[in-house]
């Protein structure tokens, strides 16, 4: 097991805290510190797990607030603006393009007209049109109507 200060040991529980898995928290802190940290240790850092039921107050606290923090300002994270996103996609186009890869091009054009179409987002309008209530007809018909209009559906398709 790896010795850890104190900052090696915050850096572990606030990526814990933002959902980084162990292994990447691992890769992390060989790239970023130099040192090499199994992820069972790192495991040990998150008391949402089995591993880390006996987390101390202090790393425990550090944890909670970083990851209400984490849940409260996602709309400071670059990539949850969608203007982020399509500034990124542009670049990858310019990249696809400048490479010859078309298909490549084609499949970024798609994402980002996805993008700006909110094919990504669970919004539905709940109005009718022009923000006004939404129409609703009430028709009265007997049973000889729907019998017709059932024929002509059929006949047709």
């Amino acid at each position: 097991m790896a010795k850890l200060t104190d900052a090696h040991k915050t850096f572990i529980v606030q990526a814990l805290a933002c959902w980084d898995p162990p292994t990447e928290v691992s890769e992390a802190l060989r790239d970023q510190f130099g040192i090499d940290v199994p992820r069972m240790q790192v495991a040990q850092y998150d008391p949402t797990k089995v591993a880390g039921k006996d987390l101390a107050k202090k790393w425990r606290d550090l944890f909670e607030a970083t990851r209400k923090r984490f849940r409260e300002e996602v709309a400071e994270i670059a990539i949850a603006d969608q203007a982020y996103r399509l500034r990124q996609l542009g670049k990858i186009y310019e990249r696809h393009i400048s490479r010859g890869n078309v298909i490549g091009a084609a499949g970024v054009l798609e994402q980002a007209a996805k993008e700006v179409g909110g094919a990504f987002t669970n919004r539905r309008e709940h109005t009718g049109v022009g923000g006004g209530p939404i129409e609703q007809k009430t028709v009265v018909v007997d049973e000889t109507q729907v019998a017709a209009a059932v024929a002509k559906l059929h006949s047709d398709y």
